[in-house]
């Protein structure tokens, strides 16, 4: 099974899409599925004294505009594991550029079955302050020590979950057109 190819996106989408997550909460270690493998690799142990604050992963079926599939940034109240599939909704959109180019990171929460906890989390307002600016502070320095990498970040702000919804239609449109 190709958990980019095989996992369904869900017809639901935008309102509810699958999260494969690639990085659990907690991690200092990047991992990255390989989508055309179909299995995971260490990509790199973070360069700087910092943690992922969240969940992170790729929403299959989908292409964004540097070439893989979408980014998305899990909101969560305890650590899943690579691999695991998390049924989610969409709150909004940290806009950024890297190396790459354009690399988007939507921001989800898993629905209210899932876990009732961030049940209340709708949209960004919605987010404590305090975890807002953590996810904006990881994703603006974690490669502050990659050599090469660093100087092309660029944090251009957060977006609505409207704006965000339009980018995973965009990306799940790119992946059937591919």
């Amino acid at each position: 099974m190709n958990l980019y190819t095989d996992v369904p996106r869900l017809e639901s989408l935008p309102e509810e899409f699958n999260i494969v997550i690639d990085i659990p909460m907690n991690s200092t270690s990047k991992f990255e599925y390989d989508e055309k493998g179909g299995y995971f690799k260490l990509d790199r142990t973070l360069y700087s004294p910092l943690f992922y604050p969240f969940e992170y992963g790729f929403i299959p079926q989908t292409h964004g505009e540097d070439g893989d599939a979408l980014d998305a940034i899990l909101l969560a109240t305890r650590p899943t594991f690579s691999g695991c599939v998390v049924k989610s909704r969409v709150v909004g959109v940290l806009k950024m550029s890297d190396e790459a180019g354009v690399d988007h990171k939507l921001i989800c929460a898993p629905v209210a079955k899932l876990d009732p906890r961030l049940v209340h989390i709708q949209d960004l307002q919605d987010i404590e302050l305090h975890l807002v600016k953590e996810i904006e502070l990881f994703m603006a320095d974690y490669k502050k020590l990659e050599p090469g990498k660093y100087e092309f970040v660029k944090i251009e702000g957060f977006g609505s979950k409207e704006e965000a919804k339009q980018i995973l239609i965009k990306g799940a449109q790119a992946y059937d057109n591919k």
